[in-house]
């Protein structure tokens, strides 16, 4: 079941946060036992209770989501930047010459095509 993944994120987050069900419900105006059942995967949380839940664990939605989601642009950017972050300074400058360099040949391409 799919929705367990994000019920399993939730918890996960929340216990991370040293936070009960119980707290973690009041703050998001719900009782408890929903947020269990969602947390166990057995509800998917409207709209308000996910946005509520996401701001009292100061956690981003895609985080939660990540199963649910396939990959878009705002996923592969974060991809990129965690490999620049991780990616020694002077390894940086080579990457960023050879996106400039498909970048203009990607611009060069497109103008022969016009």
């Amino acid at each position: 079941m799919r929705e367990y993944g994000l019920g399993k994120r939730i918890n996960e987050v929340r216990k991370d946060r040293g936070m009960t069900a119980r707290r973690l419900a009041e703050m998001c105006h719900i009782n408890d036992v929903y947020l269990r059942q969602i947390e166990g995967g057995m509800k998917i949380p409207s709209l308000e209770v996910f946005v509520n839940i996401c701001k009292a664990l100061k956690i981003s939605p895609d985080y939660l989501l990540r199963d649910e989601l396939e990959s878009n642009e705002i996923s592969t950017i974060r991809e990129i930047e965690a490999l620049w972050r991780e990616m020694p300074p002077g390894k940086q400058e080579l990457v960023l010459a050879m996106i400039r360099g498909a970048a203009e040949y990607h611009k060069i391409a497109e103008n022969r095509k016009k």
